[in-house]
């Protein structure tokens, strides 16, 4: 496996720019099973996930071909409604060819989730809209195996808001008879991109970026070309390296529109930030403890919550972090303290004690945004990290190492 070495502390300059969205990119990857004409997306990021994604789309009859940050999928070879465990394990979001497949092929024999192990994220909510929507659904053996005679239009009202199933029912619902409403829909930009892609290929659709969606169903779907909207949970990465390390970077290709929440807090705690063209300027001197509750979109985001608690462990005071999203997202929290964060967890609450500095260390990533939080921390440690199970890095950010070694940093990767 491939490990990171990290020598720190260390300055940062320079501008570096974001990639595109990975949790846009896998829904719409998925959303080619809609039609049987090309969807070309550019601005797809060379990552694990999405090579898992297309692997996947090529074991149900798809192709999937990229040339640079451009991703050409064609489905008009669909010839299987299975998604085996072997591929599905590898990443929760394999379970957006659920709706997809339902609403095309009017069945779908769909291995349950795997993902990174920050808690227990439940598919039920996909499948009683399903359900709702004329599916027979029965899981065997750890599958989903669902199937009709034709899905009709219903009303989905979820009890919290779904990313994931947010999705997979409006791209089940596109091809349904009847209009399909959801109510208490996920307002994430990664869904109103999705939207966005579905329009173009002929869906009717409103209501996105709201909390209830309509959806009125149509015969078929064309073909589009498409660019993923760059990634949100990157550029926040990105300020938190600048600020960490007191220091000043440009970023390109920001978000601006999907990161209020990351840059209301960013401010909070110290960072400072100018407007540039298609970016901005960010860093910061001095960091100031404070106070964060994850949420739901437009809340503060989960995917970001390792990563700032990595740069609160340097504050001057006492911070306290609430993790509402999921129950087992504190696992980095052994890992910082082995590079002297002082850091104490009481049920879904983190007590984050700022000390004066980080030592280097051996320490361990445990999930996706945990790794970053880990790279983060040993930019501002002292000594030399080693970072291991880096492998769960790769799955959601494009070159990281790179590009931070691209403003400065001292970081290898080590075969």
């Amino acid at each position: 496996m491939d490990r990171f070495i990290v020598e720190g502390p260390t300055k940062l300059k320079g501008t570096t720019v974001v990639s595109g969205s990975k949790n846009a990119s896998l829904p719409m990857i998925s959303a080619a099973i809609l039609t049987d004409e090309d969807v070309v997306l550019h601005n797809v990021p060379d990552l694990m996930d999405i090579d898992t994604m297309c692997k996947l789309m090529f074991q149900l009859g798809c192709n999937c071909g990229r040339k640079k940050d451009t991703l050409r999928i064609n489905c008009s070879g669909l010839d299987s409604d299975f998604a085996p465990y072997d591929l599905v394990r590898k990443m929760r979001a394999s379970i957006l060819v659920f709706g997809p497949l339902m609403a095309r092929l009017h069945s779908a024999h769909v291995s349950l989730p795997g993902g990174c192990a920050i808690g227990v994220r439940p598919v039920n909510l996909h499948i009683n809209a399903i359900k709702s929507m004329g599916g027979k659904v029965e899981i065997e053996n750890g599958y989903i195996i669902s199937e009709t005679d034709k899905l009709n239009g219903s009303t989905v009202y979820f009890d919290i808001p779904t990313v994931t199933g947010t999705e997979n029912v409006v791209m089940a619902a596109v091809l349904a008879e009847g209009k399909t409403i959801i109510k208490n829909a996920a307002r994430e930009p990664e869904v109103v991109d999705l939207i966005k892609l579905l329009k173009k290929m002929g869906a009717k659709i409103e209501g996105e970026g709201e909390s209830v969606i309509e959806i009125e169903g149509v015969k078929s779907l064309k073909g589009a070309e498409y660019t993923v909207m760059a990634d949100r949970i990157e550029t926040g990465t990105l300020m938190c390296a600048a600020l960490i390390t007191h220091s000043e970077i440009e970023i390109k290709n920001v978000p601006l529109y999907a990161i209020d929440a990351i840059l209301d807090k960013f401010i909070e705690i110290g960072g400072k930030y100018i407007l540039t063209d298609n970016g901005m300027i960010v860093g910061g001197e001095y960091i100031k403890p404070t106070l964060i509750k994850t949420a739901v979109y437009p809340g503060f985001p989960t995917d970001m919550q390792a990563q700032f608690m990595a740069v609160l462990s340097l504050a001057n005071g006492t911070s306290i972090i609430e993790e509402t999203i999921f129950e087992n997202r504190f696992m980095h929290v052994a890992e910082l303290n082995r590079l002297g964060a002082n850091i104490i967890v009481s049920g879904n609450k983190a007590v984050v004690e700022g000390v004066e500095n980080l030592v280097g260390a051996s320490v361990m990533a445990t999930d996706l945004r945990a790794s970053a939080s880990l790279v983060l921390a040993a930019l501002a440690a002292h000594g030399k990290s080693e970072i291991l199970r880096i492998y769960h890095l790769d799955r959601g950010y494009e070159k990281l190492e790179e590009k931070l070694t691209q403003l400065g940093a001292k970081i290898w990767r080590v075969k």
